[in-house]
């Protein structure tokens, strides 16, 4: 069967709508159409029922979606391997989500650069969504990320604890959540664990989703917020910004997430170094959060607060 009828039947699955498939095939809807009614004639069953809400599939479509999925894996290898020069011995795709990248992911990746030198290294980044649908669709072998969703196929890890931290370009500031204060989603489970140890606070007048682009706003307009101690060290070792004292400190891990179907062998040897990475950045945190008197102050996972239970850890892909 043609790999592009596969790929536009998975565009379509995932992005619920014809259109939104010809906008990330860079093809037109009729062209669309036309490859659908292709593969419903090989197939000789519907895939799809179109309404107003959007485009579902038909449980024939559902039942051929695990096929293209494994159709799409087994290409996308095929070209990566082929593509490998004759001076390495295999290949490996690494991803991570962008707030990762600076002093996470990069080290990682300079350090399989120097450790496995018989391996093409490719790196990816993304948001969580993306990356893990880069790693379905075999692209990608191994990532970073924090929030992951769990998919059969996938199997994750808790690298460490990454703590967010309340900072600000004052020195001396209370811990209270003033005026100042400039809230930033780091996902669900913060903003839970925030309205559990801040019961009276409403909402800050500007309130980012930007994540940790978001440092040099609170700098430059002297504002607060809770940012990852493990991205901003540079910045409080240089006194641009400071830990507020008496602030509860919020537990944020970040995953490792791997496809079960690559490389074993591979697979364990870049976890090897990515746990060591993980340890060394946790202990520089911890260091960073001992010398600023923060240790204390690290509130319960909100697992712990709701359940009054350990968190889970390693997590299990969920059942198909």
């Amino acid at each position: 069967m043609d790999i592009v009828l596969a790929r536009t039947f998975l565009e379509i699955a995932t992005s619920g709508s014809f259109f939104n498939a010809a906008k990330r095939l860079n093809v037109t809807q009729s062209t669309v159409s036309a490859r659908v009614k292709r593969l419903e004639a090989e197939l000789g069953r519907p895939l799809f029922i179109r309404a107003k809400t959007g485009t579902k599939m038909t449980p024939a479509g559902e039942q051929f979606e695990r096929f293209a999925r494994s159709m799409m894996k087994v290409w996308e290898e095929a070209k990566y391997q082929v593509g490998v020069p004759d001076t390495f011995a295999k290949a490996l795709s690494i991803g991570s989500q962008y707030s990762l990248w600076p002093k996470f992911a990069m080290r990682w990746l300079r350090l399989l650069e120097r450790m496995m030198p018989d391996v093409a290294l490719r790196a990816e980044m993304g948001m969580p969504d993306r990356l893990l649908r880069l790693m379905l669709d075999g692209l990608v072998d191994i990532a970073v990320m924090y929030t992951p969703q769990l998919r059969p196929g996938l199997n994750v890890e808790v690298l460490m604890e990454d703590s967010l931290v309340l900072a600000s370009p004052q020195p001396n500031r209370s811990s209270d959540l003033g005026s100042d204060y400039v809230f930033i989603d780091w996902g669900p489970e913060f903003v839970q664990a925030h309205k559990t140890h801040f019961p009276d606070f409403r909402a800050s007048q500007v309130t980012l989703a930007l994540g940790t682009l978001s440092a040099r706003y609170v700098i430059e307009h002297n504002r607060a917020a809770y940012f990852p101690a493990r991205f901003i060290e540079t910045e409080v070792s240089e006194g641009a910004l400071h830990l507020v004292q008496n602030a509860p400190v919020f537990p944020f891990p970040i995953y490792a997430v791997w496809n079960a179907e690559s490389d074993t062998q591979l697979i364990a040897q870049a976890l090897a170094i990515l746990r060591r990475v993980a340890g060394r950045v946790e202990d520089n945190q911890m260091i960073m959060l001992e010398q600023a008197g923060m240790e204390q102050h690290i509130a319960p996972r909100l697992v712990d607060l709701i359940e009054g239970t350990e968190a889970p850890d390693p997590i299990s892909p969920a059942p198909e």
